[in-house]
């Protein structure tokens, strides 16, 4: 078997994906406005299925967009997915990223009130009053703590982003997010990560300013 090789330079590597992605995608039709976001996640794990599986509430982007040029900051629950989250550009808007999995004081709640460290860092980002992003790919009772905040008028989300992967749960917390008001991004089934969370994060800043 011949193999054959693309001659394409390294600072063309990104844009000749992107146009590999949109030729495979076809005629596959993505909801306007969408479109870069459902393409990074696809760029990032070479996996189409987000063409169908991803899941946007009416105008998320739009309020979104506004939320992180208004200061919003994004909580996190996998230091993965903060350290895969341009930091520089979110800090544009003044905004910053937290992750609490590893803070004493979350491991000490966790364990008194025997909860998953996920929950806890939940609890503490809501008492943090300021306009929070949370973005989600790993722990579905981080998801399913937010919806039951949420529903009890504990925090307001200007944005939940909802890919926690795996099997116990995962389908579960995300349905239970999409019955919220809440603004959401869902990767619907059981598919996601801290990759993806990241990479919805840092579409959403590429839309606003594609500096790097």
């Amino acid at each position: 078997m011949k193999v054959e090789l693309e001659n394409v330079k390294p600072m063309e590597i990104e844009a000749r994906s992107f146009e590999i992605i949109t030729e495979e995608l076809g005629n596959t039709v993505l909801a306007p406005g969408t479109e870069l976001i459902v393409k990074r996640c696809i760029h990032t794990s070479a996996d189409f299925d987000y063409a169908k599986n991803l899941c946007f509430s009416e105008g998320v982007v739009e309020k979104a967009l506004e939320a992180i040029k208004g200061g919003a900051s994004i909580v996190t629950d996998t230091q993965m997915a903060k350290s895969g989250i341009n930091k520089k550009a979110l800090a544009r808007y003044g905004g910053q990223v937290y992750c609490f999995m590893s803070d004493e004081d979350v491991a000490q709640t966790a364990k008194k009130n025997g909860t998953t460290r996920a929950v806890a860092s939940m609890e503490k980002a809501a008492a943090m009053g300021e306009d929070l992003i949370f973005a989600i790919g790993n722990a579905p009772t981080a998801l399913i703590h937010l919806y039951e905040m949420i529903r009890e008028g504990k925090i307001h989300p200007k944005l939940v982003i909802g890919v926690p992967v795996g099997f116990v749960n995962v389908v579960q917390s995300k349905e239970l997010i999409m019955q919220t008001q809440a603004p959401y991004i869902v990767a619907r089934g059981r598919k996601g990560g801290s990759n993806i969370a990241a990479c919805i994060c840092n579409a959403l800043l590429y839309m606003i300013d594609n500096r790097r």
